[in-house]
């Protein structure tokens, strides 16, 4: 009995063993499985937004269509490490921790014909209990029963045997898997990771390097030539002394408001209004200058009748 107690206790251990890793890996498998679904969503997700970056490109000034674009192809090159990505996490983390579904199979049908094997020889021991107890005297039944015994003995023995050898390959097994599809997946992670930083880095770069001013420039060189205004146009040089007046259309002068508009025209007015008086400065000026001259003829004929006769007479 006491052997079958040592038995009981190495099983119990081995039990928990196998218990243990169904309950972790079952879990480490779900959640990788999920962890890869999530990162090809991702990826397609990516890529969706990479086509929809090429057709707003499309539609932009030259400066930002070409950023865009440009970005969009970094962020479709990082979306092409993480195809790789995805597909290195199945085959070197998903599929390794599916494995280990059925080695526990195989590991808790090695605990179940342990089990099997167990209760048969404590069947067989209880049974050479009784007959010793009933029949002492019978040492053929007696005899019978203890070769049966001690068969199921053996069974058990060579059971236990079996089911230490499978778990104790189980456990080293388990122990360097859990190493290495964690390195593994650690591995691929960082490789993804700096490749996708350096693409990053690059498409940071352009992003920073764009300059809005030279699409603003051109936008708004649209907008004023959508309004029949033409940009970065110079007033045409007068050319007569009329263009240089506040009216003249030789001038080409832009009123930005309606006030500065009043002020020129109240401008104009007035130089209007001064026009006639000068004009008629003028006149006088000229009056006063014949009767001046009028005045000197007088005098010369009075002083010299001689000459003014001659002249006179001469054709």
């Amino acid at each position: 009995m006491n052997v079958i107690l040592f038995r009981d206790t190495q099983v119990q251990i081995m039990e928990n063993t196998i218990a243990n890793a169904e309950k972790y890996f079952g879990s480490f498998c779900s959640l990788m499985a999920a962890y890869t679904r999530k990162t090809a969503k991702l990826r397609d997700k990516s890529d969706i937004l990479v086509k929809k970056l090429i057709d707003y490109a499309n539609t932009e000034n030259p400066e930002l269509r070409t950023t865009v674009k440009n970005f969009a192809e970094d962020l479709a090159k990082v979306q092409d490490y993480r195809q790789a990505e995805v597909g290195r996490l199945e085959q070197k983390v998903v599929e390794p921790l599916k494995v280990y579904g059925v080695l526990i199979k195989q590991a808790k049908a090695e605990i179940k014909n342990f089990s099997k094997a167990r209760k048969i020889e404590i069947k067989q021991l209880e049974k050479l209990e009784k007959t010793r107890h009933k029949s002492p005297s019978n040492q053929h039944m007696i005899s019978q029963v203890e070769s049966q015994a001690h068969k199921a003995s053996l069974d058990a023995s060579r059971t236990t045997q079996q089911l230490e050898e499978t778990v104790d390959e189980f456990q080293k097994q388990k122990l360097k898997d859990i190493q290495k599809i964690f390195l593994d997946f650690t591995g691929i992670e960082m490789a993804f990771h700096a490749k996708a930083l350096e693409v990053y880095s690059q498409a940071f770069q352009t992003l920073e390097n764009y300059n809005a001013e030279k699409d603003l420039e051109d936008f708004r060189a649209k907008i004023q030539l959508a309004s029949g205004r033409f940009p970065d146009s110079k007033p045409a040089t007068a050319t007569n002394p009329i263009s240089s007046l506040p009216w003249s259309t030789g001038a080409q002068r832009t009123f930005s408001t309606w006030g500065e508009w009043g002020k020129e025209s109240r401008a104009v007015s007035q130089k209007w209004k001064s026009v006639p008086s000068t004009l008629q400065k003028l006149t006088l000026v000229e009056m006063e200058e014949e009767s001046e001259e009028e005045q000197m003829q007088e005098t010369s004929t009075a002083k010299h009748p001689q000459i003014w006769r001659g002249a006179s007479r001469t054709p």
